[in-house]
């Protein structure tokens, strides 16, 4: 068995020398494709068929929607790292205060040197609404139940932590019309492809705030700046856009209301990457469950 890593060079220092340690057998960028029984990567190579005994394609990251459909006999498992978790949700909270507080307001203030001060908002009982109540969602709402918010949450099943007001597939627009800061973390997956549109943010209670770290595909750019310009929002925080990277010249860099980060909420820690990576091979090996598997016949 060897594990080949499709990635930056930084990374690839830390893996080799865990695998080193580990004793397996470790390759980067290339390595004799008859070899490789296991792959890790963001996007891997068009034609897996190349490496002939390829049994796992280890994705590095928590987001699979980029990926494709794995051939016959190969499975894929995503990179669980609790790092990342954290992260993100460290990101959602930032990006939740700054919205609350008109962080965007005072920034556009800034840049033509007004001193204005506006009317402090509290925390306590303010609604948020998380879309997405997996390990991250449940994290964001810990924290920010803590700072007094009232959370609510949304999934499908309507399951979610204790202490979480939920709502389920049925209960959405009961939902949106109490989120007074929608934070969306859903996958992307043909239900959620282009979610966010007029129609969707209509349903938001007016002057709505929305917090993106989901994914770029599923809010229309050119909806939000809709709702915004007539109010239905009052601002936005996107860490993810559809395309990537957003063009120099696009309108949400430079408009008052909005802020804009590169997809940076969360990145994967090299060494919890590879242990990660580790502990999928030793389940391999050992004929157990993969950790991270994704169920690519139901989607993701």
């Amino acid at each position: 068995m060897a594990l080949l890593l499709l990635g930056p060079a930084v990374r690839a220092s830390v893996w080799s020398e865990v695998c080193a340690e580990a004793g397996e057998v470790f390759y980067h960028e290339t390595a004799p494709a008859e070899e490789v029984t296991h792959l890790a990567c963001w996007v891997p190579p068009e034609d897996l068929s190349v490496y002939p005994n390829l049994r796992v394609v280890i994705c590095v990251g928590a987001g699979v929607d980029q990926m494709p459909l794995m051939p016959e006999g190969v499975s894929l498992v995503r990179t669980h790292a609790a790092s990342v978790d954290e992260m993100v949700r460290d990101w959602v909270v930032m990006a939740t205060l700054m919205l609350h507080r008109d962080m965007p307001g005072y920034l556009a203030q800034a840049r033509e040197g007004v001193w204005q001060a506006g009317t402090i908002p509290r925390s306590r009982g303010a609604k948020v609404g998380i879309m997405g109540m997996g390990r991250i969602g449940s994290l964001a709402a810990e924290t920010l139940g803590g700072m007094g918010f009232d959370v609510l949450g949304w999934s499908r099943s309507g399951r979610g932590p204790e202490g979480v007001r939920m709502f389920d597939a049925g209960g959405m627009e009961r939902f949106l019309s109490e989120a007074e800061t929608l934070i969306c973390l859903l996958p992307l997956t043909p239900a959620t492809q282009g979610l966010m549109d007029d129609a969707f943010l209509a349903k938001l209670p007016k002057g709505a705030r929305l917090v993106q770290a989901g994914r770029g595909a599923q809010l229309s750019l050119d909806a939000l700046r809709r709702a915004l310009d007539s109010g239905q929002l009052s601002s936005a925080m996107l860490d993810v856009t559809e395309p990537e990277p957003l063009p120099a010249d696009h309108w949400a860099w430079s408009h008052n209301r909005v802020i804009v980060t590169p997809h940076v909420a969360g990145q994967t820690d090299a060494r919890e990457g590879i242990e990660h990576a580790l502990s999928v091979i030793r389940a391999d090996r050992a004929g157990q469950a993969l950790p991270g598997l994704v169920d690519q016949g139901r989607g993701y």
